[in-house]
């Protein structure tokens, strides 16, 4: 299944906030969550999504009520471990 990273703008939002829209998160009826990292101080948010494709995404925030700015298909993912093995080749 696809990933999808989507970038949020929502400065003054906590983290308290956040959790407040858990439960419907969970929920994953369009698109399943796996990741959010955040600066609550800037509000800069991003989001790591599994789902068919790029709508569905979209569909999953607007039935949550949370605002996005972009979202955008991965198709390539390098940790760490993957880096190094890169570059020793």
């Amino acid at each position: 299944m696809p990933l999808f990273l989507s970038l949020h703008q929502a400065p003054g939002l906590s983290a308290e906030e956040v959790a407040g829209f858990g439960p419907e998160v969970a929920k994953g009826v369009h698109a399943t969550f796996k990741r959010l990292e955040a600066n609550t101080d800037t509000g800069f948010i991003v989001t790591l999504y599994e789902a068919a494709d790029a709508a569905s995404v979209e569909k999953e925030f607007e039935r949550v009520g949370f605002p996005f700015d972009s979202i955008t298909e991965i198709d390539l993912t390098l940790d760490e471990v993957g880096l190094s093995a890169l570059v020793a080749e």
